[in-house]
């Protein structure tokens, strides 16, 4: 029983995901790597968005963000192997002094042989970073195997595996 008031837009617009960015492996290869140094692109294959808003910066695999704020990170690594291998496995690192990192996500698979042909199999991991600094909060990727001759699987005309970056809001 009161008077529902009107209040003006500009008080309230905002709160919406104002940035997303994608970046994939354009180049397959072989054994682990800590970071995924080499290799990565911006998803450029329309109708695919490439970013919206602000961008990330890559520089041998340390991704940098472009504002301070809340970052969802995900993380996907197809894998290959003509064989089994008990892991193959996918980390996100973060840093908060920008130049030391640590595991801070991570997710696990197995490739079981199958018949007498290359077997696949992919791991996928997400991870929530506050950012406070964007000199010193960076991310980087790991790809680890049990099997030495296990596949990361790139691809420069779709996403294979790739990484993800969207801003959920203010720190």
């Amino acid at each position: 029983a009161g008077t529902l008031k009107r209040i003006d837009y500009s008080l309230i617009k905002g709160g919406g995901i104002t940035m997303a960015d994608q970046w994939r492996l354009t180049t397959s290869f072989t054994g682990s790597a800590n970071p995924i140094a080499s290799n990565w692109e911006r998803n450029d294959t329309a109708p695919a968005l490439s970013y919206f808003g602000s961008q990330m910066t890559e520089s041998s695999g340390i991704f940098s963000f472009p504002s301070t704020g809340i970052y969802l990170v995900t993380l996907l690594l197809s894998f290959s192997l003509d064989s089994s291998s008990r892991y193959a496995s996918a980390y996100i690192l973060a840093s908060t002094n920008g130049s030391s990192f640590s595991t801070a996500a991570g997710a696990d698979t197995h490739i079981p042989h199958v018949a007498s042909s290359t077997t696949f199999a992919y791991s996928h991991t997400n991870y929530i970073i506050d950012v406070t600094n964007t000199s010193n909060n960076k991310v980087s990727f790991r790809s680890d195997h049990h099997d030495a001759n296990t596949s990361t699987q790139g691809s420069s005309t779709y996403d294979q595996s790739f990484a993800r970056f969207i801003r959920l809001g203010d720190t």
